[in-house]
């Protein structure tokens, strides 16, 4: 499915906005320790292993807003966001959100 940041597609017009859709992915606290375990996986202070697992949260977003705009017969995904957030007491867990608008496309 096209997914895009901007309110349009060149190229193509846009028949029906059919509605927001979203998806959301958290990642726990025993994430948190096994990666932050890892310190000797850290080079010039970025962590490969929390690069990962933060790639595989935004990747189940995506996946799970798609398949929302896919139930409603949509073609394409306009004007997508992602958002990170931390969330739950003292910050334990971490919260991938991605929306956009589910259009048909002419």
């Amino acid at each position: 499915m096209l997914k895009t940041t901007t309110t349009n597609i060149e190229g193509r017009n846009i028949d029906t906005y059919l509605d927001i859709v979203v998806g959301e992915a958290i990642l726990g606290a025993n994430i948190f320790k096994d990666i932050f375990g890892m310190v000797r996986d850290v080079v010039g202070g970025r962590s490969n292993a929390y690069e990962q697992e933060m790639g595989k949260a935004r990747e189940i977003a995506f996946q799970e807003m798609e398949a929302k705009a896919q139930s409603l017969g949509a073609d394409a995904i306009v004007g997508v966001d992602i958002d990170y957030e931390v969330v739950g007491q003292g910050g334990s867990m971490m919260m991938v959100s991605v929306s956009g608008t589910a259009v048909r496309l002419r």
